[in-house]
């Protein structure tokens, strides 16, 4: 037995548009995952899956606002449809908004409170909802895996960013809190973990990080002093941790929050 075998499991991700989503989509497919993707811009999802390498593949685009349980129900209907199963959900979708984010010149009492109530929102609410919907599904099934998306931002206080900060907190106790849930009532039948990704460069964030001509930003640069492996994330590197969380092989393993930061949640500087 193969137990870290993913092929025809089918695997909802939202959040898959983005640069880190997009390319944990692209291992899943090449190693025979069916993805149901679900996304606010169909178009922009389309246009990432038209290229001749997903014309063979089992993927489909569902466009659904992750904030109204109303269209994730009726998604989830229409994905079970669709694929008959889910086994596995991916809440990568998450971001920031500028008023929650404290400017370098600026102070936290700057901050907007209306978006702060945005970034909690997408953080926090664009995880539970979906984790609502399709672990009930998954209790109904009696079988499933949940990965959220965290950050490092909730063990180590990074300057600025106060509401992505509070709003993955929430999200991360959450995570365990669900998992202690469905443990008591399915055992090992429905498992809810975590990634809690370090600094990765993606275009929300590249020209906070680095120079156009390659070189890093003064926050750029502090990142890496504090990370002892000196240098930022690549896509990839995230790719094997989702597989073990969403296999066999991680039976035994719920309620974990894993880092995958080059160091950086452990390093005092000193």
């Amino acid at each position: 037995m193969n137990l870290f075998d993913i092929r025809n499991k089918v695997f909802v991700i939202t959040g898959g548009t983005g640069t880190l989503g997009f390319s944990l989509i692209q291992y899943l497919i090449a190693c025979g995952a069916k993805i149901a993707l679900l996304t606010r811009s169909k178009d922009k999802a389309q246009h990432l899956i038209s290229s001749d390498s997903f014309s063979k593949t089992s993927i489909r685009v569902y466009q659904v606002d992750v904030l109204k349980t109303t269209e994730l129900q009726s998604t989830s209907e229409k994905i079970m449809e669709d694929f008959k199963c889910v086994d596995v959900l991916i809440n990568a979708v998450g971001g920031n908004v500028p008023g929650a984010t404290i400017p370098d010149d600026g102070s936290v009492f700057d901050m907007k409170e209306s978006d702060f109530d945005r970034v909690m929102d997408l953080n926090l609410k664009g995880t539970l909802l979906p984790t609502l919907v399709f672990g009930q599904l998954m209790s109904g099934q009696k079988s499933g895996s949940i990965i959220n998306f965290s950050s490092l931002t909730v063990t180590r206080v990074m300057t600025r960013v106060v509401g992505y900060s509070a709003a993955k907190a929430a999200m991360e106790n959450f995570t365990r809190w669900m998992s202690v849930d469905m443990a008591l009532k399915y055992n090992d039948a429905i498992r809810v973990n975590a990634i809690a990704p370090g600094v990765f460069i993606a275009n929300q964030n590249r020209s906070l990080l680095t120079n156009a001509d390659g070189s890093y930003t003064p926050r750029g640069q502090a990142i890496i002093r504090n990370t002892p492996m000196k240098r930022f994330g690549l896509p990839h590197e995230l790719h094997g941790s989702v597989h073990f969380l969403a296999c066999e092989a991680s039976k035994f393993v719920t309620g974990i929050v894993l880092p995958i930061d080059g160091g950086i949640s452990i390093y005092s500087g000193i």
